[in-house]
């Protein structure tokens, strides 16, 4: 009984994904992380891209600024678990862009026009 337990668990765990840094343009970057089941918080796996991505910055003596991020959103069924995904930038440590982050917000509104 406790070797399919184990087994169940290193199948679900080969399951996870991580894209790792992708580049998206100049100084720009991306990191996306997904659970493997929907028992995990989206929170951890924000927390642990944003440490990636200040590591790479960090490897390249510069320093992040996020530019956004992104959550999958409950319920985690389906294919639909966790997910964080973030996007910044590599910047000089006097680059002026890093006087305030400049986070996008996302439409929370559809407007529906009906003719």
């Amino acid at each position: 009984m406790k070797f399919i337990h184990v087994l169940l668990v290193l199948l679900l765990g080969g399951c996870a994904a991580n894209s790792g840094v992708v580049p998206l343009g100049q100084d720009t970057y991306l990191v996306s992380r997904q659970a493997a089941t929907g028992f995990s918080g989206a929170g951890t796996l924000k927390a642990e891209a944003l440490k990636e991505g200040n590591e790479y910055c960090v490897s390249q003596k510069k320093v992040m600024q996020v530019i956004h991020t992104e959550e999958a959103r409950p319920p985690y069924i389906f294919g639909n678990f966790p997910k964080a995904e973030i996007q910044f930038m590599c910047l000089d440590p006097n680059d002026p862009e890093l006087s305030r982050p400049k986070l996008r917000k996302d439409a929370d509104t559809t407007i529906e026009i009906r003719n």
